[in-house]
């Protein structure tokens, strides 16, 4: 287990390699923004450049600064006035505070690559799922490709050993929600879970491991069976609304990254 750095304990390097990381965490946003946009819609994120949705005019490089463009502009296009969503300052400021975060937590260590990568993942399936209910491969099994490409760049001896329970517990989290998926579809007749959702959960456990997988399942569970009852009873109705599943197992991905470990801890103490 890796020891988050106390804010009193802290060595200077963490907290400019934090720094450091916000900043490239704002560029990183706003390639984000651009893999949100394209990618569920099938397009390529290399080119062409990006364009106003509206006026389709070549938005200009010093309008696409993270952040500083956006308000600048007082989130309208420069060309036809059009309202810049709000969604690309939002993504840029979390991607940024998201890989800070992750060097305050596990400091210069090895692990924070991994937690960060699965944090840019995470954030942006769960953007694109909430908005299209597509969760593309290039994210999802891209995903899971890059955290076992990390964990055999590991420098430790075991890295061999690291590969092997990264890909047997994608493998594991994956046929657990393949089993699921079987018998809604079984006991329903119908669809009830994509295979965009099982791909997800295979990319999570190759980052955390299965125990904080099962716990990122079981965390997306609660979360979105509360969000339903919730909306089921703001609109008084019966009707079948989809739900976003992906979004939620993304967001429980994030959370456990930094209370995953003492949320099992404090679990399994009561079988002490």
């Amino acid at each position: 287990m890796v020891a988050p750095y106390t804010a009193r304990g802290m060595l200077p390097s963490v907290q400019i390699a934090a720094l450091l990381a916000a900043f490239a965490g704002l560029f990183l946003g706003s390639f984000l923004n651009v893999c949100i946009v394209r990618l569920p819609a099938g397009a390529s994120i290399v080119g062409p450049r990006s364009q106003c949705p509206a006026c389709k005019r070549t938005i200009r490089a010093f309008d696409n600064i993270p952040i500083l463009s956006w308000l600048l502009l007082r989130g309208r296009c420069r060309d036809c006035d059009a309202a810049i969503s709000l969604q690309y300052p939002l993504v840029e400021a979390a991607t940024a505070l998201l890989l800070a975060a992750c060097i305050l937590h596990t400091g210069l260590h090895w692990q924070t690559w991994l937690d960060a990568a699965l944090a840019f993942f995470a954030l942006g399936l769960a953007v694109m799922d909430a908005q299209t209910l597509l969760l593309p491969d290039a994210f999802t099994l891209g995903g899971l490709a890059l955290a076992l490409l990390l964990r055999a760049a590991h420098p430790a001896p075991n890295r061999l050993q690291s590969v092997i329970h990264a890909a047997l517990a994608a493998a594991l989290a994956a046929l657990l929600l393949l089993c699921v998926r079987w018998l809604y579809h079984w006991l329903r007749k119908q669809e009830g879970m994509g295979l965009g959702d099982v791909k997800l959960l295979a990319m999570i456990a190759a980052f955390l491991g299965l125990p904080l997988a099962l716990l990122t399942l079981f965390l997306a569970i609660i979360s979105g069976a509360l969000v339903a009852v919730a909306y089921l009873l703001r609109c008084k109705t019966s009707a079948q609304q989809k739900i976003p599943f992906g979004s939620y197992l993304s967001a429980a991905a994030m959370a456990c990254i930094f209370v995953g470990k003492p949320i099992l801890h404090w679990y399994l103490g009561f079988f002490r």
